[in-house]
């Protein structure tokens, strides 16, 4: 199994660092694909699909052309789904504008009312010129919206208006080839009964999801739904030993929190035959980006899974990424589960920093906290996972450091930014998230997280 992940990495890290799990070594590189390859389609039995409708002017829109200023759907009944989001076909084109939406809920006649749809969303997204922003797949998308159990839909995406002097103003172009997309999560995934007597080896598994197994496998049993816990200790003995042992010269305790219980992909349901197969490494992990989904709070904690499968299909089908963007979620009781696949020891890859992707990592509490708080456990969550994810690197939560910008719109390509090692996704680039009230919180994340780290 270790060969066969070698061979299968994507982007692999340049140098290789002392974690529980032997990182990718630099000769992958020269196998990297020009482009992912094809996914295969999903086999009978797998849960989720999306249907992705095209919008069309509205009555009241007297424009002509392909970009009229006014579009969407009249109320229709549609196949089931939970979660809506608008994709466009240049994912260089902002939606300048809002995208309303109302839904109504299954097996009922309940109409919701009109639900605002985030429409900045391009800041969650891979850096520019690299292998997944280059697929020729990626798409313009707002921001997902979870509304629950839903087979009835309308939508309406309007242009803003500029205002030119006293009196004139002219409406913004919408990008050209809107659709709706209504995601299906599926059903939750069946239990998989005790870790402990989970198999090494899962008859019947495809190699995607043996492999994205086999990455956490030093963590956790195969195919195993959580990754256990581990008192602080544990976590510094686990991590010497996989530097050599604590005899060898210069091994001080290091600074890490105790490991958190992880729930893996499988955990949460993760259809591994829909993204990429390999998968995408950085150097290190110098920083933790911390963001909302922009999703809706309107969700149990029981649902987490459910929300989490249809981002991830809203990310891979709809946006055209290669897998779910961010590499850890939290949902609002505190549980925290793997994001992009590639194991939760080693520094993946993300999409979800526009500019700061490489040597960082992406947390993303389920929710949105423009103004709403964010609950006390997602933030205790925050901070146990940035204390155990950054003290594998050596890296202090309440310190700072220099990551080198991709490009985006607050620094250009190459400009080599200092940045607190606990950041805001709105510290790299100009946007509302994490939102006004979960990034006030950041502050008490970065102390609590130097805490477990024993600073």
């Amino acid at each position: 199994m270790r060969g066969f992940l070698a061979s299968s990495i994507g982007v692999t890290c340049a140098a290789a660092l002392a974690l529980p799990l032997a990182l990718p070594s630099a000769d992958a590189r020269a196998a990297t694909p020009a482009a992912p390859p094809a996914v295969p389609p999903a086999a009978e039995g797998i849960p989720g699909s999306t249907q992705s409708l095209p919008l069309a002017p509205l009555a009241s829109d007297r424009s002509s052309g392909p970009n009229e200023r006014e579009q969407g759907l009249a109320r229709r009944d549609v196949r089931p789904f939970a979660l809506v989001g608008v994709v466009w076909d240049d994912p260089t084109d902002e939606l300048r504008g809002t995208v309303q939406v109302r839904t109504r809920a299954s097996g009922t006649t309940t109409w919701s009312g009109w639900q605002s749809v985030e429409t900045h969303n391009h800041e969650h997204a891979a850096d520019p010129e690299t292998l997944e922003r280059g697929t020729g797949k990626v798409r313009g998308a707002t921001a997902p919206l979870w509304v629950g159990d839903s087979d009835g839909v309308e939508v309406r995406v309007r242009a803003e208006f500029e205002r030119h002097g006293d009196h004139n103003r002219t409406g913004a172009l919408l990008p050209e080839g809107l659709r709706l997309e209504l995601v299906d999560p599926g059903d939750e995934p069946p239990p998989l009964g005790s870790q402990t007597e989970v198999p090494r080896l899962t008859p019947g598994m495809t190699v995607e999801p043996e492999a994205a197994s086999a990455v956490n496998a030093d963590l956790a049993p195969m195919d195993a739904a959580a990754i256990p816990e581990l008192t602080k200790q544990q976590t510094e003995d686990e991590l010497l030993a996989a530097r050599g042992g604590p005899e060898v010269a210069g091994q001080a305790r290091p600074y890490i929190g105790p490991r958190p219980r992880i729930i893996t992909r499988k955990g949460w349901g993760a259809d591994e035959r829909i993204r990429e197969k390999d998968f995408a490494y950085t150097q290190t992990v110098k920083a933790a980006f911390v963001h909302h989904s922009a999703s809706g709070n309107n969700y149990r904690c029981s649902q987490a899974g459910s929300v989490l499968r249809s981002i991830y299909r809203y990310h891979v089908k709809s946006s055209g990424w290669r897998d779910f963007g961010y590499n850890f979620a939290i949902d609002k009781c505190g549980n925290i589960y793997e994001g992009r696949a590639g194991g939760v020891a080693k520094p993946v890859l993300g999409a979800h920093t526009l500019g700061f992707n490489a040597n960082s990592t992406g947390i993303a509490v389920l929710g949105t906290y423009s103004s709403a708080n964010p609950p006390k456990a997602a933030v205790t969550a925050i901070a146990r996972l940035a204390a155990w994810k950054l003290g594998l690197h050596g890296a202090d939560p309440e310190g700072t450091t220099h990551l080198k910008s991709g490009g985006g719109n607050l620094y250009k390509k190459g400009t080599n930014v200092r940045l607190r090692v606990i950041s805001g996704h709105r510290d790299g680039y100009a946007t509302e998230c994490p939102g006004k009230q979960l990034y006030a919180k950041l502050g008490t994340a970065r102390s609590s997280a130097a805490r477990y780290q024993g600073r």
